[in-house]
Order: structure tokens, then sequence, then C-alpha cells
């Protein structure tokens, strides 16, 4: 497993990290074996939005002795009825009870990210983060130490960049995935979340399961790709591997949490890990129903190999990065690439493998420039 830094939190967490919400309907000895292997295999970030007692406490059992091994994330703003079903509230009342659940029945005196949870509009937004709504909660427990980070999810670009430039969320819960690639402001959200050192967890990378289906026309929703709604026809397979590294190229990205319903599943993300970069390619899936703007690199390394044996993809990627935000830690790992832009010699191989149409051998350059 590798690990990568969660914004300005400075938690080192890992790059394949678990979402629980396909594990609400199973029985406590399920949860507890999906959770122990997905600790075992390094994972050790989880979101933890279900609030319903039987699950909690089946969570709880999961945890029991491992509390310092992971980072736990809990929303502010999911409760559940009296009948069990899962609600959306911004009850204050309602909210703190569910938070002091949280705690009890997970026995711990603290979570590591508290997310303000799943707000799409401009209403709900102006009362999440009113200062005696969630949002003010939200900072009165974090100064009185029961959660270290505040968090925020949605699906929604503009509300999502107002939490960022909010200044007081630590972490942004987003949907990343190869379907959303082209949805207007994505790339810009992520870029912001850079520079302010807003943390991203990539929700849905693999579209909610949908990605992984066999070739057909499917129905994306606004929330599983973080855009309108639209059709798209797949002519080719996906792979959760291909998904994943497609998520984990993106810029600003931390972790992708997939959400996985069994151990069988878990083994399906993990082998990302292990993944030969053929295995990782998704330059053919994600022009194959066109989400994708002419010219615009992806990161995929479709363009190598190169005779000059340059790492394209995250040369490219660095660069990008440092367009929002040229860090010392970004300096250092463009240094300590083994070849660097400047060693191009313009010969233009990547420009024909390109299918995005990138002007690769101009973008080198700038790059070289630049560092």
């Amino acid at each position: 497993m590798r690990y990568r830094t969660l914004g300005r939190t400075g938690l080192q967490v890992s790059e394949v990290s678990l979402g629980t919400e396909y594990l609400m309907d199973k029985s406590r000895e399920h949860i507890v074996e999906v959770i122990h292997a997905a600790i075992e295999a390094g994972i050790n970030y989880f979101d933890l939005f279900g609030a319903a007692p039987a699950f909690r406490d089946a969570m709880g059992a999961a945890f029991a002795g491992r509390r310092e091994d992971v980072y736990l994330a809990a929303h502010l703003g999911a409760a559940v009825t009296a009948e069990g079903q899962y609600l959306k509230t911004r009850s204050l009342k309602v909210c703190e009870t569910f938070f002091d659940d949280f705690l009890a029945r997970y026995a711990t005196d603290y979570t590591d990210v508290l997310v303000l949870h799943n707000c799409d509009r401009q209403n709900d937004f102006d009362a999440l983060f009113r200062e005696d709504g969630p949002l003010g909660l939200a900072l009165r427990l974090k100064e009185a130490g029961q959660t270290r980070f505040i968090g925020y999810s949605g699906h929604t670009i503009e509300t999502a960049l107002q939490a960022v430039e909010s200044g007081v969320i630590d972490v942004l819960m987003f949907p990343v995935n190869m379907a959303g690639n082209a949805v207007p402001g994505k790339k810009d959200l992520l870029k912001t979340c850079l520079a302010r050192g807003v943390g991203v967890v990539a929700m849905k990378p693999l579209g909610g399961g949908k990605l992984l289906q066999g070739p057909r026309t499917v129905r994306m929703a606004h929330y599983q790709m973080g855009g309108e709604a639209q059709k798209l026809t797949k002519h080719t397979p996906i792979t959760p591997v291909q998904c994943l590294h497609y998520t984990l190229s993106q810029v600003g990205v931390c972790a992708a949490i997939p959400g996985c319903a069994s151990v069988e599943e878990l083994r399906g993300v993990l082998a990302y890990e292990d993944a030969t970069e053929a295995e990782r390619d998704f330059s053919d899936v994600i022009t194959d129903f066109a989400q994708y703007t002419p010219g615009e690199c992806v990161y995929c390394n479709h363009c190598l190999p190169c005779p000059a044996q340059i790492d394209i993809g995250q040369t490219l990627r660095l660069f990008d990065m440092a367009q929002q935000d040229f860090t010392p830690a970004l300096r250092a790992a463009y240094d300590a690439m083994p070849t660097h832009a400047s060693d191009c010699t313009a010969c233009g191989a990547c420009e024909k493998r390109c299918p995005f149409g990138v002007s690769t051998v101009a973008r080198i350059a700038e790059v070289a420039a630049f560092f």
C-alpha cells in the first residue's frame, strides 16, 4: 500500500481507502471480516456515514483494539429515523445526538475527520454553514478536541467550491471518476483544493459500480459523477484497476474510497497496488465514451514509451500541480525523477500515440523552462 498526505491535515492516508456504504446491510461477522481484511492490507482511512445502531455496533467491534491504526471519518448530518431509515438532517440537536452516539458505539473520544454531510444546493449550503448551524457545531467540537479536522461532502461544483474557499474545511469528499472527466469546472475545483491545502478524498471512483458493468449504455446520476446526469455508452469493459488509476492520477486527489461489499470486491480494488502499467492504462476506455477535452492531458501515459525515458504523465501532473502551489515537496518530487523534461529530444513520438491530441512536445518544453 502506498500513502499520500491528506492536504494540510498532514495525515498519511492509504491511497486506496474504503467507503463503507455497501456494508450497511451486512451481518456483524461479515462487516468485521471485511474491515479486518482492509486493515491487514494497509488501508487506514475509513468513511463512516452510516448511523444505524446495529451497523455502528458492528463497526465498533471491527475497529476494537485498532483505533490507533486507523483514521475514522464521521458525518455530521447523517442520521436514521425511528424506523431505521437513512435521514439527512440539519437539526443541531439531532446532529449532536448522532455524533455522541458515534463516539459511544465506536468506543473513541474523537473522530479524525468530521464531515459536513451531503450538501448540493445553495439553500442547504447556507443553512449548513451558519454559525448557529452544523458548521458552528463542528467548529465547537474541533475546539473541544472531539474531532481533529473538518470535512465536507457534496456532488456539485458550485457548493463544493464555496466550501473549499471558505477556509474552514480541511478535507473535501467529491466524486472523481472518468465518467466525470469532462464535467465543467471539475479540474479547477481540484486545483483550488491543492492550492488551499484541502485534501481530496475521491468518492465514487467506480461510478457507483456502473463503470464496471459490461459494454452498454448507462445513465450516470449527478451524484455519481459530480456534474449533470447523462447517458454514457461503453463499448469495452472497464476494470476497477483502470478506474482507480484514473482517479488517483488526478491533481489534488489524496485517496480514493471505493465501496466494497465483500472481501472479494476488496481484493478487486487492492489489485491496483500491484497492477502493471498496461493493466492500469485507461486511455482507450475514456476515449471510448468521449469523456475528455481535446488537447488536455489526463496523465494516462498512453504516450509512452519515450525514447528519452521521461515519465510524461507524472511530469505534466507535477507541472500542473506546481501552477497552483509550487511547494518544496513538488520541487523535490520533480528533482527525484530519473529523467526530466530537459531530456526531451522533441522527437514527437509521444504526440503520435496520444489519444487526446495533447501538444506534448510544447508542454514538456514549458515544464523544462519552469523547473
